[in-house]
């Protein structure tokens, strides 16, 4: 099994990294595969919503986002983590993710998601909520842990002081890992949940 982390911070090794650590180390303790893509220093543009992906099976724009396409194909989870700015995720990797999410077409369903925050002191709430409609709309699960997922720091290495948020990450690695096993425990007894055939309501016609 496999989990793909996306890391949206510009400052490497920093406290958003810290978090990130925490969980590698559950999940090479519980035999786990990671794979930690830094994303927060590419020049990634956003979507202009030309869907070109729909007839190539790819972004237009051949950076970053298609090759974690390929990873996330792969993997059995995607955990997303950010630096807060402006009680939001950072610009960088919600065009990231905007497009990754556009342009993939392959079924998401049961992939296990999970995000992460980390700011000085507010705006993780917002920006919980924010990255988690990505797997919502997609038909993955988004695991839970102790608290909302997020964890403090402001200069970099502070978030070693917070006992508490990294306690979080260490318990939502162990319960990914969980519903990862159960799930494709029930993959191979019952399969994956019928799909019925998309019916999109405009609200203009």
């Amino acid at each position: 099994m496999k989990v793909l982390f996306i890391n949206g911070s510009p400052r490497l090794g920093g406290n958003t990294s810290i978090a990130i650590d925490e969980m590698v180390k559950v999940f090479q303790q519980d035999g786990i595969d990671t794979e930690v893509m830094e994303i927060g220093n590419l020049p990634i543009r956003g979507c202009i919503a030309c869907y070109s992906c729909s007839k190539t099976g790819k972004c237009v724009f051949d950076d970053a986002v298609n090759k974690a396409a390929v990873k996330f194909e792969e993997a059995d989870a995607l955990v997303v983590a950010t630096p807060v700015y402006y009680a939001s995720a950072n610009g960088t990797l919600v065009s990231f993710l905007d497009r990754l999410f556009c342009s993939t077409s392959f079924d998401k369903t049961m992939k296990v998601g999970a995000s992460i925050a980390v700011a000085r002191r507010g705006g993780c709430s917002a920006t919980f909520d924010e990255l988690n409609k990505y797997f919502t709309i997609s038909g993955m699960p988004v695991a839970s842990s102790q608290y909302w997922n997020s964890v403090h720091g402001r200069q970099k290495g502070e978030a070693v002081q917070d006992l508490e948020g990294l306690q979080t990450m260490r318990t939502l690695a162990r319960n990914m890992a969980f519903l990862m096993k159960s799930i494709a425990i029930g993959k191979e007894t019952y399969g994956l949940p019928q799909k019925e055939k998309a019916t999109p309501t405009h609200f203009i016609r």
